[in-house]
């Protein structure tokens, strides 16, 4: 890689007036070095950013920047102005202006140096060397590192965190900027502050005072992140961090940055006294700090008045204010990858990405096909295609139709499987490569199993890609056409000729061994899946249940065995719900006024099957909760086996019973796994209310619902 800065990309005596001309005066020099491609394009993305938010800074800097697709490389081009040049910062113009563009598809080493010198404009003799330089050469020099600032070292708390940094820097190689890289921490920096006391925040007694007496220092977790992710994430991380140092504080900060970013260690977020949120965009897996005394600002704060930030914390934690539970990520991806988790782990949650985004395929395109079952009778799948025939006023044709959207729908279950799995693992480059392989995987006739395997290989794929050294001419196509050629390819490959074959044998072999299923086989079968119905509740075991029932129907024309499958998972999922609202009905005194507020709505929540509405249930009281349900959910999945009920929908509950085979048995299995488990959970609460405590402390809990509600058992 060439430098990031060259004495043609430094102007000292820049004559510019206004942010506008000085951005193109400097853009005009990264366009004589082939550094941008297209000057009217590029300036057009740097006043986008600049209507987002000014990027003028106290202390008399301006840093204009964005990504652009008209960026070759990532380039910095700095200005000296004399009269000052306004910026939008609330101390007056600045007399710095650093340019900063990212390529489209920078890579994270390329972004982590533009970040690292982000940071470096926070400390004071870096500054105010750039003011005093009387050559280009020695200003970019400055700027990559590869000379340092000639002042005398700075008391605690001034220079010592970013100055060292760049002092320390050797030169500048191919591959790196060394000052501003080694001034780098990572997307996820920590601080530890020697006592004492700072000009912007309280002394390190009242932090000990909110501690509440535990004689360490206050600790603060921070996120910071803004819209481009290059500039202010990082410098309001840095401004964070020596405001820190000065008030005698612990900050550990997490850098949400274009460079990407690396989670807080749980056990970090768990010892902090109070959390800061620095941010102009959505903070990701917000849900971590819940409960914790917390400053939610914008970027700017950060970096203007970290002092008052963490004054505010200290304040909130000693008034003892804390945040209710944050609303979690907004993708299966922002919950996956925590610090600290086994590929196990991680795994599982891959899976549960597919998952989550194939249910509602599973449940639009199932039901649209019972419908046109329920309306059209079963020989609705040899009717034609609506295309050709359509006759507005039969019920047929609205059968047919309704049949064949459903059919539609259900024909994206594997490749979506297959697509979000890759996601769930590689982010966006993997849905492409998951996509053609679970696509492939119909194509084969591999089915689930097929559509699995897909989206694993894809994500591993993309993600091996992703690791290697790319060209700098390539970066940009990198993320739209090198990734997805390449990854497409390899998965094309080992589906159709290296694995597809095994995995369809093995996918035909699992059906003929369903379709052999009957008597006492299909009875265990069906407890079994009741088991796993009601063990956790919508999570992963009941969610590996339900994807194997539906994965067979996810056909026009599913087999008896699989209809049967379908219908025991459903019945034993509506058991727990249903039992617990039963149980708040006949025998309230054994539960809290609120878990029989609860209780009223698990009535809607099972007959919809949804197993989640016994879950307060199970969270307040597991020991017995969990087993009673699990009881009655195998019974109602072997007593549905063996009254041979089936389905065709993969959701509905009691909505969908006329689409049921043999609806009134179907019934019968329902009401019994309910009445035995609101049997055992009454039976199971009655004891422990009429056992005498043992000891104090855990022994009055266990004798006493309401106590043990408000302190819920964990298992």
């Amino acid at each position: 890689m060439s430098e990031m800065i060259t004495a043609d990309l430094v102007d000292l005596d820049l004559s510019a007036d206004t942010k506008e001309a000085a951005a193109r005066a400097l853009a005009e020099r990264m366009v004589a070095q082939g550094r941008v491609s297209d000057l009217e394009g590029f300036l057009a993305d740097v006043a986008a950013r600049e209507a987002q938010m000014p990027t003028g800074l106290d202390g008399g800097i301006g840093i204009p920047h964005c990504r652009s697709e008209h960026a070759t490389e990532p380039t910095l081009a700095f200005g000296r102005s004399a009269r000052g040049i306004d910026f939008g910062a609330a101390d007056g113009p600045a007399d710095l202006i650093f340019l900063i563009a990212a390529p489209a598809g920078a890579d994270d080493a390329h972004l982590t140096i533009l970040s690292s010198l982000a940071r470096q404009l926070m400390n004071a003799d870096f500054t105010s060397a750039l003011r005093s330089v009387d050559d280009a050469e020695a200003a970019a020099a400055l700027i990559r590192g590869d000379e340092s600032p000639a002042t005398e070292p700075s008391p605690a708390g001034g220079a010592e965190g970013t100055g060292d940094a760049a002092g320390s820097a050797s030169g500048a190689s191919e591959d790196s900027v060394a000052g501003p890289a080694a001034a780098s921490a990572g997307p996820a920096t920590a601080t530890t502050a020697a006592p004492g006391k700072g000009e912007n925040g309280p002394s390190a007694g009242t932090a000990e005072v909110a501690s509440a007496g535990a004689g360490r220092p206050f600790r603060i977790v921070a996120v910071t992140s803004c819209p481009t992710g290059i500039a202010h994430t990082y410098m309001a991380a840095e401004s964070l961090e020596k405001a820190g140092r000065e008030a005698g504080v612990e900050v550990v900060v997490e850098t949400q940055g274009s460079a990407g970013f690396t989670r807080l260690d749980p056990a970090v977020i768990d010892a902090a006294d109070g959390v800061i949120f620095a941010h102009d965009v959505p903070v990701r897996d917000k849900e971590r700090f819940a409960g914790k005394p917390t400053v939610d600002t914008g970027v700017k704060a950060g970096i203007n008045r970290p002092g008052e930030l963490i004054a505010e914390v200290r304040d909130k934690a000693a008034r003892g204010e804390v945040t209710s539970a944050a609303a979690p990520g907004t993708t299966p991806v922002e919950r996956t990858g925590e610090g600290g988790e086994g590929y196990g782990t991680k795994l599982r949650k891959w899976l549960m990405s597919g998952v989550s985004y194939m249910v509602p395929f599973v449940a639009a395109g199932g039901l649209l096909i019972a419908l046109g079952f329920a309306i059209g009778g079963y020989e609705v799948d040899k009717a034609p295609s609506v295309m050709e025939h359509f006759a507005w006023l039969q019920a047929d044709s609205w059968a047919a139709l309704l049949f064949q959207i459903g059919g539609v729908a259900f024909g994206f279950l594997v490749p979506v499987l297959a697509g979000y799995i890759a996601y769930g693992m590689a982010d966006r480059p993997g849905i492409v490569p998951g996509f053609v392989g679970g696509s492939i995987a119909l194509t084969i006739n591999a089915g689930f199993l097929g559509g699995l395997a897909a989206g694993l290989i894809a994500g591993a794929v993309v993600m091996a890609i992703q690791r290697l050294r790319i060209p700098a001419a390539l970066r940009g196509i990198m993320p739209v056409v090198v990734i997805p050629l390449i990854s497409s390819a390899i998965v094309g490959f080992l589906m159709f000729v290296v694995i597809g074959k095994p995995i369809a044998s093995a996918q035909q072999g699992m059906t003929d061994w369903l379709n052999g299923l009957s008597g006492a086989n299909a009875v265990l079968l069906g407890a079994l899946l009741g088991l796993m119905m009601c063990f956790d509740l919508g999570g992963p075991v009941n969610k590996v249940a339900y994807t194997f029932a539906t994965a067979g129907i996810a056909v026009s024309s599913p087999s008896d065995s699989a209809m049967k499958i379908m219908a025991a998972v459903m019945a034993a999922g509506m058991v727990p719900p249903l039992a617990m609202a039963l149980a708040t009905t006949v025998r309230g005194k054994l539960f809290n006024a609120t878990e029989r507020e609860n209780g009223k709505a698990a009535w809607v929540l099972g007959a919809s099957f949804i197993s989640e509405g016994a879950i307060p249930f199970a969270a307040a009281d597991p020991l017995r909760v969990i087993p009673a349900s699990m009881v009655g959910g195998a019974l109602t999945g072997s007593l549905s086996m063996a009254f041979g009920a089936t389905l065709r929908a993969p959701h509905g509950g009691i909505f969908v019973v006329p689409l049921i085979g043999n609806p009134l048995l179907y019934l019968v299995a329902i009401a019994a796994g309910v009445c035995v488990t609101t049997g055992l959970v009454v039976l199971l609460k009655g004891l422990r209310r009429s056992t005498p405590a043992v000891a104090p402390g855990a022994g009055d809990a266990a004798a006493d619902p309401a106590r043990e509600a408000q302190q819920p058992v964990t298992v």
